[in-house]
């Protein structure tokens, strides 16, 4: 969604990798390790990647609602020094994206369903 591949592209090759192993595990409907419910959102179908090298700390939000699709809702670099949530305009972007995606999805589900033959 939005600029999440461009934003992903820019990340360090070694977060990339890491970020790239879990969206793939998530792909087969496995969870990575570094894969958790993201604080905020209701139930578990919206998850974060949390990967931390030398150069800081990354995360990749994502949508798991749909079987046949993972949407990638925002990735980006935590750059707050203190505590460990996200932050608040971090948060607000991921949860436009979010209701975005969930009323795409939805359309696209029933354009299928009004396809199919009774």
């Amino acid at each position: 969604m939005g600029s999440a591949l461009k934003d992903l592209n820019k990340l360090p090759v070694e977060v990339r990798t890491h970020i790239g192993h879990a969206l793939n595990a998530a792909q087969r409907g496995e969870r990575a390790p570094s894969a958790k419910a993201l604080r905020g959102f209701h139930g578990s179908d919206v998850l974060e990647i949390v990967v931390s090298d030398r150069s800081g700390t990354f995360r990749a939000a994502y949508l798991i609602r749909f079987p046949e699709v993972i949407v990638v809702l925002h990735v980006f670099q935590k750059k707050s020094k203190t505590g460990i949530e996200t932050p608040r305009e971090d948060m607000a972007l991921i949860n436009r994206r979010l209701k975005t995606a969930i009323f795409q999805l939805k359309a696209i589900q029933n354009e299928k369903k009004s396809e199919r033959p009774h």
